[in-house]
């Protein structure tokens, strides 16, 4: 898998738009799902987190060149760093005087970085040996990677609870569903994403 990642990219920078490609594909569920997180939060909604993310990967295509890493984790570090300047500049549009703040990319970029923290946290034991702690940004990749994977009404409970910090109550008043439903749907999406996750090293 390493090598196959590194010769995709050594042809990704040489120009081979369909290398590039493949490794896009691989990461748009992911970019999709932190940029939505983020839209929801910031503009409920009103954008289209695929525009975002095509628009990410616009940017992502024409400066490949400059990429220098190698790993996985690097590539999509990457990426995120793409995406949370296309999601800065998407609400300068859309909020005008509202996000001038020349800081709101690293606002954003913050943003993302704690979004995937509270999710990798459902799935990743605190008490873990160190090695596991080096691996921490590429288990919150993987983290939502296993979400971008689930039911939307999985996505959004898990979503609101975890990286809103929402209670209960106030999920079961957004999601238009009893206390009751919306626990109960909350316990099944935790189920689905713990069998969906795949990122915790040996």
């Amino acid at each position: 898998m390493a090598n196959e990642l590194a010769n995709l990219l050594e042809q990704a920078r040489s120009g081979d738009t369909t290398s590039l490609g493949i490794l896009l594909d691989r990461h748009r569920p992911f970019l999709k799902t932190l940029a939505q997180i983020e839209i929801g939060r910031r503009l409920q909604g009103k954008v289209d987190a695929s525009d975002v993310v095509q628009e990410a990967c616009l940017l992502a295509h024409r400066g490949i060149t400059g990429f220098r890493g190698e790993a996985e984790e690097q590539f999509a570090r990457w990426l995120q760093t793409i995406l949370a300047g296309t999601l800065a500049n998407t609400l300068r549009r859309y909020l005008g005087a509202q996000c001038r703040d020349v800081r709101l990319e690293q606002q954003v970029a913050d943003g993302l970085d704690r979004s995937a923290v509270s999710l990798s946290g459902l799935l990743i034991d605190p008490h873990s040996s160190p090695s596991h702690h080096v691996a921490r940004g590429e288990q919150s990749r993987l983290a939502i990677e296993a979400l971008s994977r689930l039911p939307d009404d999985y996505q959004q409970v898990l979503i609101l609870r975890h990286v809103d910090g929402l209670t209960f109550p106030q999920i079961s008043q957004q999601m238009e569903r009893s206390v009751d439903s919306v626990e109960k749907l909350w316990l099944r999406g935790l189920s689905r994403l713990r069998r969906e996750f795949v990122g915790a090293p040996e």
